[in-house]
């Protein structure tokens, strides 16, 4: 039987084994799906062992992305873009490929809560992996401006500049911020920790769409406070989650499988319904 896994540190928590054991009951395909946390220093090593004893693929989380950068034997242009490697398929030319699904799976998710990218005016709050591997497929869908802000302003700048190339991109302070935004993306981790980014209230409105890439049982710190101050399209990352593994699935075995009834099971599984 075909195997995979996660490769993350820590990764006990995650959901993919849940969620890809799913897609491979609902398209019918004979695989299995686990968990790996090396060392931190023994990634490298514990990737070269999968593969060389039969592992046809895997995805990769915190803290390896862009360690597996380095490792694969071939990159596809969004992972390029990106700068990080989530999923690595072993081809039939016995090549490692990375790839990065995170952007498409962010993305899917915010079509499919009708959210339009199209000329909009997007804030994306933080300038780490998570941002870079967002910043294309939000560019491709040709927003009107996409603002980046990040507590340390050359890391936005830097981002800024490395993708202007596709699009209206800008770098700005919290403090600089000013106007009308329809959507604001949360891409840092201070929800994890109950934190906030220094995001004024009044940037706020009935109108703007509000996206947390993180995800829990109940409201983030970022989303209770959005909606403290009015904001009523609230979205979690749970489905960028499912979407970006439905694109990994994609990607290893020729076959998209569906989302929505995985979704659901998933949020079941969490007790969010």
């Amino acid at each position: 039987m075909d195997r995979y896994l996660v490769f993350g540190h820590p990764v006990r928590h995650s959901k993919s084994p849940f969620i890809h054991t799913l897609f491979a009951r609902q398209t019918q395909q004979e695989l299995e799906y686990g968990l790996a946390e090396p060392a931190v220093d023994e990634f490298a090593q514990a990737l070269r062992t999968f593969f060389d004893q039969g592992g046809k693929g895997c995805n990769v989380t915190v803290p390896f992305k862009e360690q597996a950068f380095t490792l694969v034997d071939r990159l596809s242009p969004r992972a390029k873009r990106a700068g990080a490697v989530n999923t690595i398929k072993l081809t039939d030319d016995a090549v490692l490929l990375g790839d990065n699904t995170d952007g498409a799976g962010l993305v899917a998710d915010l079509k499919s809560h009708g959210v339009t990218l199209a000329d909009s005016r997007i804030l994306l709050l933080g300038a780490g992996g998570a941002a870079r591997g967002a910043l294309a497929p939000l560019l491709a869908e040709l927003p009107s401006e996409l603002v980046i802000a990040n507590r340390t302003h050359a890391k936005a700048q830097q981002l800024a500049a490395e993708f202007c190339d596709l699009g209206h991109v800008t770098a700005q302070t919290y403090e600089q911020l000013a106007g009308s935004f329809d959507l604001v993306i949360n891409s840092t981790s201070a929800s994890l920790q109950g934190e906030l980014p220094p995001l004024a209230p009044a940037l706020i409105h009935t109108d703007i769409a509000i996206y947390d890439m993180m995800y829990g049982a109940s409201d983030t710190a970022f989303i209770s406070w959005a909606k403290q101050h009015g904001a009523r399209q609230i979205m979690d990352g749970l489905g960028m989650l499912v979407e970006q593994a439905a694109e990994a699935f994609t990607v290893w075995r020729g076959i998209r499988p569906g989302t929505k009834q995985v979704l659901r099971e998933l949020k079941r599984n969490l007790g969010v319904i």
